[in-house]
C-alpha cells in the first residue's frame, strides 16, 4: 500500500487530507528501515512487538490487514474496508473533498 499511500499524499497535498499509518511488523528497528526505504512522511505508528494484536489494531478492532478508514473533519467514519480497495477508498476521498460538510456519496 505505500506507494499507493505516498500518491493520496502528494494528489491531495493542497486538502484538508491526512494518512495515519498502523504498522504491524513485530521488529521495530526493520520497521525504521522500511519507513526510510519506502519514503514514509506521513504520520505511521508501530503497533508494537504483539504485532496485529498490539494495542492500536485491539482499541480500534482491527481483525485483517489491511483495514482501512476514512474518517471526516467531524470525526465521523465515513468508509471502512478490509484489504486494499484503492478504487473505493480513491471514490470517497473524491466524494469528500468535493462536498466539505456533507455525506459522502455511496460508493459502489
Amino acid at each position: 500500500m505505500y506507494p499507493h499511500e505516498r500518491s493520496l499524499v502528494e494528489k491531495y497535498a493542497k486538502e484538508p487530507f491526512a494518512i495515519v499509518g498502523v504498522n504491524s511488523d513485530d521488529d521495530l528497528a526493520e520497521l525504521v528501515k522500511v519507513r526510510e526505504q519506502e519514503r514514509i512522511t506521513w504520520r505511521s505508528f508501530w503497533n508494537g512487538p504483539q504485532g496485529t494484536q498490539g494495542p492500536i489494531s485491539k482499541a480500534w478492532n482491527v481483525r485483517g490487514w489491511p483495514t482501512l478508514y476514512v474518517i471526516d473533519t467531524a470525526g465521523v467514519i465515513r468508509y471502512k474496508s478490509v484489504g486494499a480497495d484503492e478504487e473505493a477508498l480513491d471514490a470517497m476521498l473524491a466524494s469528500l473533498l468535493a462536498r466539505p460538510g456533507q455525506p459522502a456519496a455511496p460508493v459502489k
